[in-house]
């Protein structure tokens, strides 16, 4: 069977088409400009029990793909890879709940899913790089090309990114960046995509319920994978001083840093989830000012392409700094952290004190709209 490409002169891209309104306009856009295109569709969870939309690539976000594909004029094809997101996605996901972590499986679905083994499979099929329906946009910079933050602020999604090697960026395309969300929108309908009126997907597009009964149905449907629940009792509760408030309302993989509902903790004072210790399924509880933190410990550090250099007067790299995807940014200086530093440990000072600083969630390096890189909060300093 010959691939898409056989006999072909012209670079070809492969659109990730998840059946969503952004992937759809990317491969309308490409198609009407007459470029060679094919529409490849990842088959990741099964969510053949739900009649919904924005599920991972269920049986009805790929049909409508499918239905795009027709409308521009592209072959399509869909392929199977649930295993994969399973091992790099889903499980780390539930693992991180357990370790007592806030996981950013996002993240890990681009670096792991899209611009890796995605990427592999497009190249298998003749195709020279992937395009994305991500708002971000890639710029030629000095030293070669550069990502950047969209043009949009409100939807910019460069914070998913910062794990793409200098490589994978070269093989990427995101059109959309230039665009705002409303422009895509009316592009949609102006062209009459079958989804110009479809929803925004869910942010955690494979969990249907709520997040701590995803990972105990998990749990108790793979043993062989999570082993069992390491308790079903309910934390224990402390102050920051080491004071005992009692019993929560849930065990420790229930909460997550910087959580204020659901403590289950009375009184009328507003606590929140300063730290999760899941050995001792206890749970810290603070007030909102006792959620700062000067600064974070991170590991796993990731620079896109080569790293920048040190600030001879502050002892390391200055750059802004947001430790969630919506975070406003804050400047900081990054260095290595003591002796583990040859495993990617870098201690990452704010040049003032931000709550909520999450273990297990990414800490993204920005230079003004480039992304340089980041690493991952092992906690907060």
């Amino acid at each position: 069977m010959s691939s898409p490409a056989h006999g072909r002169q012209r670079p070809l891209t492969a659109v990730a088409m998840s059946g969503g309104l952004d992937s759809s306009v990317t491969a309308w856009l490409l198609a009407e400009k007459g470029e060679a295109c094919i529409g490849l569709s990842m088959l990741l969870w099964d969510h053949s029990g739900e009649a919904t939309h924005g599920r991972c690539c269920g049986a009805l976000d790929l049909g409508d793909a499918q239905r795009v594909a027709r409308q521009a004029g592209i072959p399509h094809y869909t392929l199977r890879m649930d295993e994969e997101f399973r091992s790099h996605v889903v499980d780390p996901f539930v693992n991180d709940y357990l370790a007592g972590r806030t996981p950013s499986p996002c993240v890990n679905c681009n670096t792991w899913l899209k611009f890796d083994l995605l990427l592999e499979r497009a190249r298998a099929l003749g195709a020279d790089s992937v395009a994305t329906g991500h708002y971000a946009r890639i710029l030629e910079g000095p030293d070669g090309l550069e990502l950047h933050t969209a043009l949009d602020p409100d939807k910019d999604q460069s914070y998913y990114l910062f794990e793409l090697t200098a490589n994978q960026l070269a093989a990427a395309r995101f059109p959309l960046g230039e665009m705002t969300k409303g422009q895509v929108r009316t592009l949609a309908r102006e062209v009459g995509l079958v989804v110009a009126e479809k929803a925004e997907s869910m942010e955690v597009c494979f969990v249907s319920g709520s997040i701590q009964e995803f990972v105990e149905g998990q749990v108790a449907d793979h043993p062989d994978r999570f082993g069992s629940l390491p308790t079903t009792a309910p934390a224990e509760a402390v102050r920051t001083d080491g004071q005992a408030l009692g019993p929560s309302s849930s065990p420790y993989f229930r909460y997550t840093v910087g959580q204020r509902r659901g403590v289950g903790i009375g009184g009328g004072e507003k606590l929140y989830v300063i730290g999760v210790q899941p050995e001792a399924n206890q749970v810290t509880l603070g007030s909102q000012d006792e959620l700062l933190a000067p600064g974070l410990l991170g590991e796993r550090l990731h620079w896109i392409g080569q790293p920048p250099t040190a600030d001879p007067e502050h002892g390391g790299v200055r750059l802004t700094v947001k430790i969630r995807s919506h975070h406003p940014g804050v400047a900081a200086t990054v260095d290595k952290a003591g002796e583990e530093s040859g495993e990617g440990l870098v201690a990452v000072r704010f040049d003032e004190p931000q709550r909520g600083i999450a273990p297990g969630q990414a800490a993204v390096f920005y230079r003004g709209t480039r992304v340089l890189g980041g690493c991952w909060i092992r906690s907060a300093l």
